[in-house]
């Protein structure tokens, strides 16, 4: 599915069901120099489970046009507009890393288009290593291979993949490193930059989930209780032995954690 935001179209991936936003509908958001392809293994069951799904390709990444977004405050925005064109009145918001950030901001600033929101692999703040970003702002491909290897707790780098054959590391290393020129250097820029997380989650009024692994070294448990307590109520999902890219790494508690929390949501709406 495409829309057009602002004269620039933007892939999203609805789970092979057709959009419609009569229904619940769940927007999914990827994080640093990645693609809606991060949450293959949960959009289709999403879809097809009684939700309109989303999984965006942010401007310039994936199949969407346009240049990268260069703040957080700006992709929080652009959600926004999103949530709005995609004829919803309001959407679950779920976002991971970098995506986690901008849809706590679009919960914040645009909190009348959010019925929860939904936080993936995130800490009160994520700062980026110097030499990381500097990596990045060459386009070498040691940047997409730090992320990746830092980005999977221990047990991925072994194995552990649910889709037979095919190496958790390497192809995140592929995904990264398929993104224009640029793009990763200016998520990574804008996650460095962006210090409003705190006061962002005290404007949060929906409800919210946040699922963190207990392996994550990008985005530590630990990291997020200035979140946690910053929140009004704030429900919370830990994955054992899971790194930061949880939805690759535990695809079934991944996928568990949004459903049960939507669920609830729409038994109490």
């Amino acid at each position: 599915m495409e829309l057009t935001i602002q004269g620039t179209k933007i892939f999203a991936n609805t789970g092979g069901q057709a959009f419609d936003a009569a229904k619940p509908v769940i927007i999914l958001v990827h994080g640093a120099g990645m693609s809606h392809a991060v949450w293959g293994q949960q959009t289709r069951f999403l879809a097809h489970h009684g939700f309109s799904v989303l999984a965006i390709d942010l401007p310039g990444h994936g199949r969407s046009e346009g240049e990268a977004i260069a703040s957080i405050e700006g992709l929080g925005d652009f959600i926004a507009e999103l949530i709005q064109e995609s004829g919803a009145e309001k959407a679950v918001i779920c976002g991971h890393s970098m995506g986690a950030l901008a849809c706590l901001q679009t919960a914040s600033s645009h909190g009348d288009k959010v019925a929860g929101l939904i936080l993936c692999g995130m800490a009160a703040s994520m700062p980026v290593h110097p030499d990381l970003l500097a990596a990045a702002e060459a386009n070498d491909i040691r940047a997409a291979k730090l992320v990746a290897s830092w980005g999977h707790g221990g047990p991925a780098h072994k194995g552990g993949n649910i889709a037979h054959g095919v190496w958790m590391i390497g192809a995140a290393i592929r995904l990264i490193d398929q993104s224009k020129p640029g793009v990763l250097f200016a998520d990574m820029a804008a996650c460095n930059a962006y210090q409003g997380a705190i006061a962002a989650a005290g404007q949060v009024s929906c409800p919210v989930l946040m699922i963190q692994g207990t392996l994550d070294k990008m985005a530590p448990p630990k990291a997020a209780q200035p979140l946690l307590e910053a929140f009004e109520h704030c429900d919370r999902a830990i994955i054992e032995g899971s790194g930061h890219m949880m939805m690759a790494e535990a695809p079934d508690a991944t996928r568990e954690a949004i459903f049960d929390f939507v669920g609830e949501m729409s038994q109490q709406g």
